[in-house]
């Protein structure tokens, strides 16, 4: 099983650390160009970093706070700046976009960009100048699901085949992909996770960055499982473990998987509060994969 660390290797002479930025953009699904509201599970202030929450710093603000951060326990380390709030893409022009990854590799320690954003909102120009103006770069789309009924049903506001297309755009441009996956989305079995997977495969795509789905105070699907619209599978550590170790024998041995899990803060989460930090529960699917 590859880790984002060995990709990283391949392209990186030592050890690299994201540093968010959050540039203050919005969705299409938010500003009424799609829908209003955002996807049904989303709490952006879930995973976004402190000292990039309120995104009004600039992106060298931003940067030089977070290597403040991790450089007091690694001072060797060397960044990627992760464009990572909201849609990062949308709302600005290509060149505003390019300039911003340019801020931020001006910041010392800062190698490349990785970019954030949703597969209805790559213009074909922005990559054309991002594979071309770039020293490194990767898009990672947030896919969540191959399903269309499930994309509906978040309030997604795109298909599976919008993400067909900026991948297969993406990966011609020269830029390596990443899909952001969510297991566990209402109405979803494991076989529809699983053929999730077997579509990726299909795909010419990088990394692949799973997590659980987490079920947020505040958001639209907390309070649509509260009114008895529906519910979701419930998984304990052990079975999400099992089903992580099929979609790890599932996958093309070639593509990277970047995480399994995902932790919100919390006062914010409802479930799962399993208490597990991202290298245990990764321990309980390697004694998956090698128990059997």
């Amino acid at each position: 099983m590859l880790t984002f660390a060995d990709f990283l290797a391949r392209h990186f002479p030592g050890k690299m650390q994201k540093l968010s930025v959050n540039i203050g953009a919005t969705c299409p699904n938010r500003d009424g160009t799609l829908g209003r509201g955002g996807c049904s599970y989303c709490l952006n202030s879930s995973f976004t970093p402190a000292y990039c929450s309120e995104g009004t710093d600039s992106v060298t603000t931003q940067l030089l706070k977070g290597k403040e951060f991790f450089a007091r326990k690694y001072p060797s380390m060397r960044y990627l700046a992760y464009f990572q709030s909201y849609t990062s893409t949308y709302g600005s022009t290509p060149e505003a976009m390019l300039e911003l990854c340019r801020e931020a590799l001006a910041v010392d320690g800062v190698d490349g960009v990785i970019i954030g954003t949703r597969p209805d909102c790559m213009p074909q120009d922005l990559l054309e100048m991002l594979a071309s103006r770039l020293p490194w770069v990767m898009i990672e789309y947030g896919a969540e699901s191959s399903h269309d009924s499930t994309l509906k049903l978040i309030n997604r506001g795109h298909t599976w085949a919008r993400t067909v297309d900026a991948v297969n755009r993406t990966h011609t441009a020269g830029i390596p992909v990443g899909l952001h996956l969510i297991n566990g989305l209402p109405g979803e079995t494991e076989e529809m996770m699983l053929a999730t997977a077997d579509r990726v495969n299909s795909l010419p795509v990088s990394v692949v960055k799973y997590h659980q789905l987490q079920l947020l105070r505040g958001t639209a699907m907390a309070r649509d499982i509260a009114r008895g619209l529906y519910d979701i599978h419930r998984f304990t550590p052990e079975a999400y473990a099992r089903l992580c170790a099929r979609l790890v024998r599932r996958l093309r041995p070639d593509i990277v998987i970047e995480r399994f899990v995902s932790q919100s803060p919390s006062d914010l989460l409802l479930y799962p509060r399993w208490g597990l930090k991202n290298y245990q529960f990764t321990r309980l699917v390697i004694q998956e994969l090698t128990s059997k």
